[in-house]
């Protein structure tokens, strides 16, 4: 049956449609600037890494400075709790608000820090400092965008504008590198990116973030949260369930561990997929850093248009066959894929097999940040869609390069195609029990009480 106008959100009045599309470019534009900020400092390293950890070969120094990367993923978890137990309690506009000051504040530490020959060993605990800032923001950030685009998108778009999520995910990565490029081909010799041209990215990201706050400022409280906010006002039971842990756990656990499945198979790809796949291409199939680099970067552009058409094929056919998408691909072609890329000397073959990777990717990346929204009551909507997602980030997507090149170290490489299929085969299991959130959704559900 067709949606209807009401479903559509075209019934509104012209000013509410504007507001509406204003709250959601400030809450996507603000969550651009926040990835670009957050992996800027992973791409600018290898310039940055003599300046914090002199002494010994540069190995070593990028050891000292990934590890302190890795820092920014063991901390998302902890964002997530608190900045989303924060917009569950003060609403998402604060939260997010509070979240990219946060990562601002992050930026510029990185940008003004003096180096290790200047104050010793303050330079790196300050760069620590600074990079836990960054994970806690980008911990809060994600579930807490994702649930207010999910919340101030129209019913029957739900799907096509929360698609934008993964949009400005990769568009973060892509501006950062396409900053990089610049600076060293048109702007700075090697030299001075070493000395302090690295320093350029982190100042230009912490005056963007307080662009993005000021963008933040000026978007509308959702509905959702505003119609939880009355109902709770005098019920001291709901009150206390606002942003509670304990709630999430022991009232919400079904959508909990659905959200933890759904997540699985979805995050060991994304790794995969959008990162590791560069250096499979160089290590195992024998491409140049150029070529492979050229191959992928291309694929991502590609993908990332795409994300918004997977969302809006959610709205006309259901959240559960787009899933399936990656469920069914995800378990079942990823190794015949992998094989058919390690084995390949063509660059035109491996960039289909890129396309066709990040194809199956889609759809789960397109809109299980909506599938996990539509799944909680708004009482605990942000904490439910950021905390489990970021703790099976920092456990399962943090360690999946290192497992892909323990596995190849090794000389059994294919087993790690196995467990990114088995990691699928999850997710897969989880989507044919779960809800058809489309049909179902909580949000909507809310909406009509």
């Amino acid at each position: 049956m067709a949606a209807t106008p009401h479903e559509l959100g075209l019934s509104a009045s012209p000013a509410a449609r504007r507001e509406r599309m204003r709250s959601i470019i400030g809450g996507s534009a603000g969550n651009v600037i926040e990835w670009y900020d957050f992996l800027a400092y992973s791409i600018f390293s290898i310039y940055f890494s003599k300046a914090f950890f002199p002494g010994g070969n540069q190995t070593a120094q990028l050891l000292n400075a990934a590890a302190v990367a890795a820092i920014g993923y063991v901390v998302r978890p902890l964002g997530s709790w608190v900045i989303g137990a924060l917009a569950d309690r003060r609403g998402r506009r604060v939260a997010l608000s509070v979240s990219v000051a946060m990562m601002s504040v992050g930026s510029l530490i990185i940008a003004l820090t003096p180096t290790y020959a200047s104050i010793g060993v303050a330079a790196p605990a300050v760069l620590i400092c600074a990079r836990l800032l960054q994970g806690f923001s980008m911990g809060g950030e994600a579930g807490t965008s994702a649930t207010y685009l999910s919340e101030m998108a129209p019913t029957g778009r739900r799907g096509f504008f929360v698609g934008f999520v993964q949009v400005t995910v990769v568009m973060g990565q892509l501006v950062a590198l396409a900053l990089m490029l610049v600076l060293q081909r048109l702007v700075l010799s090697p030299g001075q990116l070493e000395q302090w041209g690295w320093r350029i990215p982190f100042a230009i990201g912490g005056a963007l973030a307080v662009f993005a706050l000021y963008l933040r400022r000026g978007i509308a409280e959702t509905d959702a949260f505003e119609r939880s906010d009355a109902k709770s006002a005098g019920t001291h039971a709901r009150q206390a369930q606002r942003g509670s842990l304990l709630a999430l756990l022991v009232l919400h656990r079904r959508q909990t561990l659905w959200t933890i499945g759904i997540s699985i198979g979805g995050t060991v790809a994304f790794y995969t997929f959008t990162i590791y796949l560069q250096k499979f291409m160089v290590n195992t199939a024998g491409f140049s850093r150029d070529t492979a680099t050229l191959i992928t970067t291309v694929a991502l552009v590609i993908y990332m248009c795409c994300q918004p058409l997977f969302g809006l094929l959610s709205d006309v056919v259901g959240r559960r066959p787009v899933l399936m998408i990656f469920g069914v691909g995800g378990t079942f072609l990823t190794v015949p894929l992998m094989h058919a890329l390690g084995t390949t000397h063509s660059a035109l073959t491996a960039f289909a097999l890129n396309l066709a990777a990040l194809g199956i990717l889609s759809g789960f990346s397109s809109i299980h940040w909506l599938v996990k929204s539509e799944l909680f009551p708004a009482r605990v909507r942000a904490l439910g869609v950021g905390l489990p997602f970021a703790i099976v980030s920092s456990v399962m997507g943090g360690t999946t390069e290192y497992l892909a090149l323990r596995f190849k170290h090794a000389g059994h490489e294919s087993w790690f195609f196995y467990y990114v299929s088995a990691c699928a085969a999850v997710s897969l299991v989880t989507y044919l029990l779960m809800p058809e959130t489309r049909h179902r959704s909580v949000i909507d559900e809310e909406a009509r009480q």
